[in-house]
């Protein structure tokens, strides 16, 4: 198993996740976000340009599964639905 593959497609489904939430305007946009959960929005920026850096905190994932109902599988694995019932 190639553990770097697998830790980039859980990033990138982070992304896409952030992405869905403020198109489903539940917030109104990465700073929100940033500030929300206290993560340093340079970090946030740098990670999403270069996805290869080591800026990424699995913290990060928390809010998403806690407080936007995305499911923790899926963002994992890629299985099932981006969001539980």
């Amino acid at each position: 198993m190639d553990y770097n593959s697998v830790r980039m497609e859980i990033i990138e489904r982070f992304y896409e996740a952030i992405d869905e939430i403020i198109t489903m305007r539940k917030i109104r946009g990465v700073q929100t976000f940033c500030n929300l959960y206290d993560i340093d929005k340079r970090n946030f920026y740098a990670q999403r340009k270069d996805m290869s850096r080591g800026w990424f905190k699995v913290s990060w994932l928390h809010p998403l599964v806690k407080e936007y109902n995305v499911s923790a599988d899926w963002l994992l694995t890629g299985r099932g639905k981006m969001f539980t019932k």
